[in-house]
């Protein structure tokens, strides 16, 4: 385990290195910088408190960390979305947004809760196949 999160973290440390040289050939620094803060603000302010919040109230026991994972997925998700699903219609140029984005997204979801019900199952078939002891 040891040397897998060593490995996640060289490649963490890589990628910022790539994104920090492809921050340097950005015009409008101010505009990625103000970006980023209100990501952060977002983040931190909204969607990680109700992902808890929502862990707390409605989830007991094993299952609150799948389930957390999901809220945390789906939010992303959501967020990533949110200019499409906010500006619904038809844009001037038909191939900035050729896709269903609207059904796609919620594919992405449906897929999400199922992958996560999926987990559910198999930790609760793994738990009750346990012997006792």
């Amino acid at each position: 385990m040891k040397a897998t999160r060593v490995l996640a973290g060289l490649v963490g440390v890589a990628l910022m290195g790539v994104g920090g040289s492809l921050l340097m050939d950005v015009r409008d620094l101010t505009g990625v910088l103000v970006w980023l803060g209100g990501a952060v603000v977002l983040h931190d302010a909204v969607i990680a408190p109700l992902v808890l919040l929502a862990g707390v109230v409605l989830v007991r026991g094993g299952a609150r960390g799948p389930v957390r994972g999901a809220l945390v997925v789906a939010g992303a998700l959501t967020v990533v979305a949110s200019p499409v699903l906010l500006r619904p219609g038809r844009t001037a140029n038909s191939s900035v947004l050729p896709l269903d984005y609207p059904r796609n997204w919620l594919i992405a979801l449906v897929a999400v809760t199922a992958v996560t019900g999926f987990v559910l199952a198999a930790k609760g078939y793994a738990h009750r196949r346990r012997p006792p002891s």
